[in-house]
């Protein structure tokens, strides 16, 4: 199905590419020639950096052997129902009083002299980051994607070749503990792509919950779940 939500701005979806290792020889030379005269997207280069490093760390890029979509057609079946299945709070408190005796109001003169008391409370705790290794039946990766829960968005990347099987459309799907799969967007062959999340589904990226790419008609599935065969699938572990 379509894409959900907006992508990242530009910059920082340059900068996540260029930390994935995925833009092309050119955009990786005009990223980096960024990176040497612009100090705040060079920080976040090296932030995606850090954040994926442990995640491809263990996946080399590999081009699909010639007939690969064709023998994933063939040997797998259409998919059907067997799929597997964190605001600050601001608080603010307005006190106020009329008729106030000459003593109270000197009382609140000398309290306003004084400097304010700060109140510094830990922030909540940060979900983990999740990555999930999306591989064929015969273990071969094909995808390799991170979920950011700062964020809330899910980065995927193709491993396969650009221009890889031109006649089908690449799906992701996420399917949580429910088993239900959901669409998070197309992928195309060998590019990167951010995928901001609903808040409805923001809460189903959990440890443990899988990632699907099926092979769908152009312009992806016309059903509410795969309709074509999975080529990949792989399930969302902390980095």
């Amino acid at each position: 199905m379509s894409d959900i939500g907006p992508e990242l701005r530009d910059d920082e979806a340059l900068a996540a590419e260029h930390a994935l290792g995925v833009l092309s020889t050119r955009e990786r030379a005009l990223a980096e020639a960024r990176m040497a005269r612009d100090p705040a997207f060079a920080a976040q280069v090296e932030a995606w950096r850090e954040r994926l490093a442990p995640m491809l760390a263990a996946v080399d890029p590999v081009e699909a052997p010639a007939g690969l979509w064709a023998r994933i057609e063939r040997a797998l079946p259409a998919n059907d129902n067997g799929l597997l299945k964190r605001m600050r709070l601001w608080r603010g408190t307005a006190m106020g009083s009329m008729g106030l005796a000459a003593a109270s109001i000197a009382a609140a003169v000398m309290l306003a002299s004084q400097p304010p008391v700060v109140i510094r409370t830990a922030p909540p705790p940060m979900a983990p980051m999740l990555d999930a290794r999306l591989a064929s039946t015969a273990g071969q990766p094909m995808f390799v994607a991170a979920y950011d829960p700062a964020r809330k968005a899910m980065l995927v990347a193709s491993l396969m070749a650009p221009g890889a099987d031109p006649n089908h459309s690449h799906e992701l799907w996420l399917i949580p503990a429910d088993g239900k799969p959901r669409s998070l967007g197309l992928v195309a062959p060998g590019t990167s792509k951010s995928m901001p999340m609903k808040p409805e589904m923001a809460g189903m990226v959990t440890e443990g919950a899988a990632l699907a790419v099926s092979v769908e008609p152009m312009g992806g599935s016309k059903s509410d779940g795969p309709s074509g065969p999975v080529a990949a699938i792989g399930k969302l572990a902390r980095i």
